[in-house]
């Protein structure tokens, strides 16, 4: 009796967490279609504001998009070898870079893109492209790449393997691609959600690096909440989440098709 009544209030705690978390979007999501606001439904549903914010701001969509993507690309190509790195050095220096990797997530964004506007703000070409707002998101994206691989490659004794393969002749190279990085599947996996929804949401560091030409959508998210109607800054929310879930979506769809190829490849062994 006892137990049953733990897991109803384990049951109404997560629901009323849901709830609390998930309301809010619905409710922002739910103006961006309705004709008026402040009388609610009864004045109708309608996309003419969806279509309004496609208008004046598909530039900011595809921009994000653009940004996220080429965001993950670099944190994969730069966490992965990182947190290998990592692994092999000696726990005092590992520690000691491991804390100056996460300087862009502990400080505020708009420091950590002051801090790129004075080192790189004098390449005039770098300064009007979005390659500049990629830099400030892979900075402050890199610690939530590199933390879960590494958490993997100690969980899984990476090094053990990766001797194993040395002494049966793998080279450096063939051991990262054929050991490293299958191994660290998982983790790489999940820095890829937490790299592609941070970069898409992120506004500090991209509200001081963009121009008016290098508007992502959180920064037009706010334009748009500042200088027109609630419904059209709603309409704008209903388009980011448009965005963001196919993302994460196509993610997970990855996930499970690389553990179905992995049971079938261990299925073929054992056979």
């Amino acid at each position: 009796m006892k137990r049953r009544g733990l897991f109803y209030l384990q049951i109404t705690v997560t629901v009323l967490t849901v709830l609390f978390m998930i309301v809010p979007v619905l409710l922002s999501m739910l103006a961006g279609v309705t004709q008026n606001y402040f009388i609610g439904l009864r004045s109708g549903l309608t996309l003419k504001w969806v279509e309004q914010v496609w208008e004046m701001y598909a530039d900011t969509f595809w921009l994000s998009l653009l940004i996220a993507v080429s965001c993950l690309l670099v944190t994969v190509i730069i966490g992965v070898p990182a947190a290998w790195g990592l692994l092999k050095s000696p726990s005092r220096w590992a520690a000691r870079i491991e804390e100056c990797l996460m300087l862009p997530v502990a400080l505020p964004g708009l420091a950590t893109a002051l801090g790129i506007i004075l080192l790189y703000g004098q390449f005039n070409a770098l300064r009007d492209s979005w390659l500049f707002i990629l830099i400030g998101h892979v900075l402050f994206t890199l610690p939530f790449m590199i933390r879960p691989v590494l958490a993997v490659m100690q969980a899984i004794q990476l090094p053990r393997m990766e001797e194993a393969a040395a002494s049966l002749g793998a080279g450096f190279w063939r051991r990262f691609f054929t050991v490293v990085i299958p191994n660290c599947r998982n983790g790489i996996l999940a820095g890829a959600f937490m790299v592609i929804t941070l970069s898409v949401g992120e506004f500090n560091i991209t509200w001081m690096l963009h121009t008016p030409l290098t508007k992502t959508l959180p920064v037009g998210l706010a334009d748009s909440y500042a200088s027109l109607r609630l419904e059209v800054g709603s309409a704008y929310t209903l388009v980011f989440i448009l965005m963001i879930l196919p993302l994460l979506l196509m993610l997970n769809a990855c996930n499970h098709w690389l553990d179905r190829q992995s049971l079938r490849h261990e299925i073929k062994e054992k056979a």
